[in-house]
C-alpha cells in the first residue's frame, strides 16, 4: 500500500515494495489522481529495494496536473539497486535522463555551484 500526502502545493507519494510493470499503474494513478493544484510530485523510495525499467517511466514520464502544466517531480530514499539503475540510465543517455533534477539527495555539481556574481 502506498502513501500519499499533501501539503500546500506539494504531494509526496510514499512507495512501499517494488516497482516493476505490475505496480507501475497504481503507481501512475496515484500521481494522477492528485488535486490540480499540486505542481510538486516526491516519489519517497524509502522503502523500495527494486525498480526495474518501470521505474524509469514512472520518474522520467511527465504526468500531467490535472489541466495544468507538468508537475516538478522529484525523488529521495533511494537504495543501492535503484540508484545504480538511475545512474546506469544517465550514463547511457544523459540527454534523457537528467538526475540532478530528479534527486533531492544529490549534492549540486560544481557547474551549479559556480553561479556568476555581477557587479
Amino acid at each position: 500500500m502506498n502513501t500519499t500526502t499533501i501539503d500546500g502545493t506539494s504531494a509526496r507519494i510514499t512507495v512501499r515494495g517494488d516497482i516493476d510493470y505490475d505496480t507501475l499503474p497504481p503507481l501512475r494513478d496515484a500521481a494522477a489522481a492528485l488535486p490540480a493544484h499540486v505542481t510538486d510530485l516526491l516519489w519517497d523510495l524509502h522503502q523500495t529495494a527494486f525498480m526495474d525499467v518501470a521505474g524509469l517511466h514512472l520518474l522520467f514520464t511527465p504526468i500531467p496536473s490535472g489541466n495544468g502544466p507538468v508537475r516538478r517531480t522529484t525523488v529521495t530514499g533511494l537504495r543501492p539497486q535503484p540508484l545504480r539503475l538511475l545512474r546506469l540510465a544517465a550514463d547511457l543517455h544523459p540527454s534523457v535522463f537528467h538526475l540532478t533534477c530528479l534527486l533531492l539527495d544529490t549534492p549540486p555539481t560544481r557547474v551549479q555551484q559556480a553561479a556568476p556574481e555581477r557587479p
